[in-house]
């Protein structure tokens, strides 16, 4: 009778650990992973490689994880999610042009990159701050058009602008910029390639990527961890007690925009070093919204959002926009991966964006 009490206990108790997980992670999430999974799974029936999946999964995920880590601080901060994250990609272009433009090669054109790019992302940010503490409540909308028209300038100022390196430039007319450009011979996965790790011919781990990308969701979960960071916190959360208890609000959301710039501009030269090519022009119109639908995929809301949902959202958004395409591709027999990854992409992002408001669920 004891025996049967205790399994009964347990049951409870099971269910219940259930139960809560579902509450914790919700149903989408869990359905999206479930997926994910069989898309592994299917690997051997559309005769693809398992490891090289997993290794191009991993890769587009160090890839683009700083670029979706960029939008934690204005969330936490109450300025919503960050649709103007092109306006740091813009200043992390500008110190990669830059890097290259002084013929810096290896770790140290990369760090030059980003060390060029962080000046034209605080002042980017801080501009940007300014503008959106004049509209608060119509941020995401404001951001929407800052992120489109920053883009749209800079294509102006990438004709413009007097670089005069024979990689970069247009070789006919001596001026204006490529569409794009290399970075092959300079940086690229200079940091990928740290501690790498690579088994035959078809796994590939990019080691110095992950680390880079651990240090920098160290140094933002210890920033929320100081007494600034707290206060950034407190006016997300409600900013009429933080204006009680003597914070500056305005000043709190404008370090919060400026910190997302800056994040920004480096998850693009990450980006670029593993992409291996820096994409101008029109190239950075639409980044932003990969990034804002991976961090809700992963249990973000418009006012709370952490470093696990970044790596869950992450993960998820950019394994299922590897695998789907050339799962389904291989199994159809056709070539019309490109046609999946945007239909599957754009799926992706009208969903996270039409359940924006649901909280954490």
């Amino acid at each position: 009778m004891k025996e049967n009490l205790n399994s009964i206990k347990e049951k409870k108790n099971l269910g219940q650990a259930l139960k809560n997980f579902i509450d914790v992670a919700g149903w989408p999430r869990i359905i999206i992973g479930i997926f994910l999974v069989l898309l592994f799974a299917m690997t051997p029936i559309a005769k693809l490689k398992l490891s090289t999946s997993l290794s191009d999964t991993l890769v587009r995920v160090g890839m683009n994880a700083i670029m979706v880590l960029a939008l934690v601080p204005m969330v936490q901060s109450g300025c919503g999610l960050n649709f103007g994250l092109p306006l740091g990609f813009i200043a992390g272009i500008l110190g990669a042009l830059l890097s290259i433009e002084f013929n810096l090669t290896g770790l140290k054109g990369l760090f030059s990159a980003i060390a060029i790019s962080i000046p034209f992302a605080v002042i980017f940010g801080y501009g940007y701050g300014q503008l959106l503490n004049r509209v608060k409540g119509d941020e995401m909308m404001i951001a929407t058009y800052v992120g489109f028209s920053s883009v749209s300038l800079f294509c102006i100022f990438w004709l413009l602008l007097p670089f005069r390196s024979p990689v970069m430039v247009w070789g006919y007319a001596g001026k204006g910029l490529r569409t794009t450009i290399s970075t092959q011979k300079f940086w690229q996965n200079s940091l990928s390639n740290i501690l790498s790790i690579r088994i035959g011919e078809t796994f590939y781990f990019p080691t110095g990527m992950f680390l880079f990308f651990a240090l920098l969701c160290f140094l933002i979960w210890a920033f929320f961890h100081t007494k600034v960071g707290t206060a950034m916190t407190a006016v997300g959360s409600n900013p009429d007690f933080a204006r009680a208890s003597g914070v500056n609000v305005d000043k709190m959301r404008t370090l919060s925009v400026v910190i997302s710039t800056v994040l920004g501009a480096i998850g693009i030269i990450i980006y670029q070093q593993s992409y291996g090519f820096i994409q101008i022009y029109n190239g950075p119109l639409y980044m932003g919204f990969p990034a804002v639908a991976a961090i809700l995929l992963g249990g973000a809301s418009v006012h709370k959002a952490n470093i696990g949902n970044v790596i869950i959202g992450t993960f998820l958004f950019q394994g299922i926009l590897t695998m789907a395409p050339s799962v389904i591709n291989s199994l159809l027999q056709t070539d019309m991966s490109e046609i999946f990854r945007i239909i599957i992409s754009m799926g992706m992002i009208l969903y996270a964006l039409t359940r924006k408001t649901k909280g954490n669920r």
